[in-house]
């Protein structure tokens, strides 16, 4: 099924609206001058946090250690991001170098 170009366009526009929103839509409500509501500081202190824990619950949530490697690489590969990140502070690098080793060992 195909779109027209009129429901191409509409996509688009609504793509556009959305981006520019979420763009413009934090200084409109938080201006300078004003000091910063308590609740989005504690957002933004904690949410990053939650977000990583999310992500390793996700990446974890089904591994079977009663079976074929028994997690082997995915404990490695944490353990590596744990590592790293430890060491080296740099969250790009552990988050890539846990995902290159990861994909590795599962083809090992």
């Amino acid at each position: 099924m195909t779109m027209t170009v009129a429901q191409q366009i509409f996509i688009i526009a609504v793509v556009v609206l959305g981006t520019m929103a979420t763009r413009f839509l934090p200084f409109l409500l938080f201006p300078p001058g004003r000091p910063t509501p308590e609740y989005v500081r504690y957002l933004g202190r904690v949410l990053p946090a939650a977000a990583i824990g999310l992500l390793v619950v996700y990446s974890l949530k089904d591994v079977n250690v009663l079976s074929g490697s028994r997690g082997l690489p995915e404990l490695i590969a944490v353990a590596v991001v744990v590592w790293l990140h430890l060491w080296k502070k740099n969250m790009f690098l552990s988050i890539a170098a846990g995902t290159i080793l990861y994909m590795v060992l599962i083809r090992l």
